[in-house]
């Protein structure tokens, strides 16, 4: 597994750079967060009306609370000298418990929903399109017309990513 290495080099870092990296986590907060919101908003919106539906919720990206390892009672804290709000466990419920799980889960649900519109408006196969498999569709906008399925490619044809029936006349030979 090919791994980011960072925990290897914290140690040697400038203290002045931790000091002025540290707080930069919260940026996005104010500046990324809540145009993903209104994107999702969006887009979700969008899929609404052009006939989506049994679209997954953002909670189901969402860890569950109860599988938090920690509680207030027993988070670990660091004792970072110059990082007073570090020295508090509620910091760290508010960033692990609240923070983290749900801004990973924002972004991954908004993933979630552009492959959905990737895999209605653009079935069409490149390199990386199994990776949207996780976001599988009945059938694409252009599956629906069968004039223009017969345009496509068989392998976009015939793809179980934006094709639930793909492959069936071909199953039923089989059997």
């Amino acid at each position: 597994m090919e791994r980011v290495r960072i925990g290897c080099n914290y140690v040697t870092r400038p203290l002045w750079k931790v000091i002025i990296g540290v707080p930069l986590i919260y940026l996005p907060i104010l500046t990324t967060v809540p145009f993903v919101i209104v994107g999702v908003f969006f887009v979700k919106t969008h899929l609404r009306y052009v006939g989506g539906m049994e679209i997954k919720s953002y909670w189901d990206f969402v860890p569950s609370w109860v599988s938090h390892r920690y509680e207030n009672k027993d988070q670990p804290i660091i004792n970072i000298p110059w990082y007073h709000p570090a020295h508090y466990r509620i910091f760290w419920i508010l960033n692990c418990k609240h923070y983290c799980p749900l801004s990973v889960a924002l972004f991954s649900y908004a993933t979630y929903l552009v492959k959905i519109v990737e895999n209605w408006w653009c079935p069409f196969a490149h390199e990386k399109k199994q990776d949207y498999a996780d976001a599988a569709i009945d059938e694409s906008f252009w599956h629906v017309d069968p004039q223009e399925m017969a345009k496509l490619d068989p392998n976009d044809r015939e793809n179980l990513i934006w094709n639930e029936r793909a492959g069936q006349a071909y199953r039923k030979l089989l059997k």
